[in-house]
This record gives C-alpha cells, structure tokens and sequence, in this order.
C-alpha cells in the first residue's frame, strides 16, 4: 500500500518531504550534538576539579612524608643536602608519569560527540535511500 502510495505522488511532493523531513532530522542532529558536547564539558569540569582538589590535598600530605624520609635519609648517613636532592629527583619523576597520564584522559577524543558522528552517518545512509 506504501509503495502504491508512493508511486502515486509527484516528483516535487516526494522533493518536498525529503526537503522537510531532512530539515527536521538536522535540526535534531544538531540538538543531539549540543546536549552530548554539554555532558562532555561537564564531565571533564568535574574531572578537573576532582584532580586538583585531590592533587592539593595529597601534596599536603606529600610534604611531611618527604620530609620524613629526607630526615630517615639523613640518620641512614647521607649528607642533608644529598638527602634532599634523592627524594627531589623521585618525586620529580613520579610528577612527570603522574602529568602524562592526566594528559592523556583529556585528550579530544575522549571528549568527542560520537553519539552525533554515528546518527550522522545513518542519516546520510537514510538520504541517500530516499534519493534512489
């Protein structure tokens, strides 16, 4: 029956529900994109803000136990200045795996409206069916 109906309309009324119906399917793309870019910005606000309450809270702690080992160091026999520089040097290197690692999980792609890219593409899929 559909397709008789189909069959039975004009070429400029079939031009003119894909017209439509391809405006509407935009304008719902693009309220998908900005709902899933909103999540996004929202989820990494609140990474952010998780990892530096937590980074200040824990160099808090971090300092006494630095100064604690630098003073172990220092009865084990090592000179106060050569104590420091080893603790120093750890704790650099620890920092820097600790910033690549934060780099990482804020990367764009993580980030990226992939909802929107995948309804996109059956769209397109879709206007090419009703063009042939």
């Amino acid at each position: 029956m559909m397709a008789q109906l189909r069959d039975e309309r004009s070429l400029g009324d079939l031009f003119s529900d894909l017209t439509r119906e391809t405006s509407t399917l935009v304008r719902q793309e693009v309220q998908l994109a900005k709902a899933e870019l909103t999540h996004s910005a929202k989820e990494a606000g609140r990474g952010v803000a998780m990892l530096a309450a937590g980074g200040l809270v824990a160099y808090a702690g971090l300092i006494f136990v630095l100064l604690a080992i630098v003073y172990g160091l220092i009865d084990a026999g090592l000179d106060p200045w050569l104590s420091a520089l080893v603790v120093g040097v750890v704790v650099i290197a620890i920092g820097a795996i600790m910033l690549l690692r934060g780099r990482e999980s804020l990367k764009p792609d993580n980030l990226a409206p992939t909802r929107t890219v995948e309804t996109l593409k059956e769209d397109k899929a879709w206007v090419q069916e009703q063009m042939s």
